[in-house]
């Protein structure tokens, strides 16, 4: 019985240990973009949601955009029609 006993605490540890760490099995680098992610044609402003520029540690500097469908896309950061989109977008936040 004890055996049974000191067995089922074991697994039920080991449970709750795996269940609380399990958000740090996912890599950090999932938010990163790599070359067969990036697009090269203009994406059209109204199709965009969002953007987020990638994390300092990704090989790449990129900025990850997110379609209103939910798609999402990398686009080189220094991308002329990507900086134009972002001026935009930031003049016309501050102007509100």
């Amino acid at each position: 019985m004890k055996v049974f006993s000191l067995a089922l605490l074991t697994l039920l540890l080991a449970a709750l240990w795996t269940g609380s760490q399990g958000i740090s099995f996912r890599s950090p680098y999932s938010a990163c973009c790599y070359k067969e992610m990036f697009v090269q044609q203009k994406i059209p402003a109204f199709l965009i949601r969002s953007y987020q520029k990638t994390p300092s540690h990704c090989s790449r500097k990129a900025v990850r955009v997110e379609l209103l469908k939910g798609k999402k896309f990398c686009v080189d950061w220094e991308e002329g029609w990507f900086q134009q989109y972002r001026q935009q977008k930031e003049s016309t936040s501050t102007s509100t």
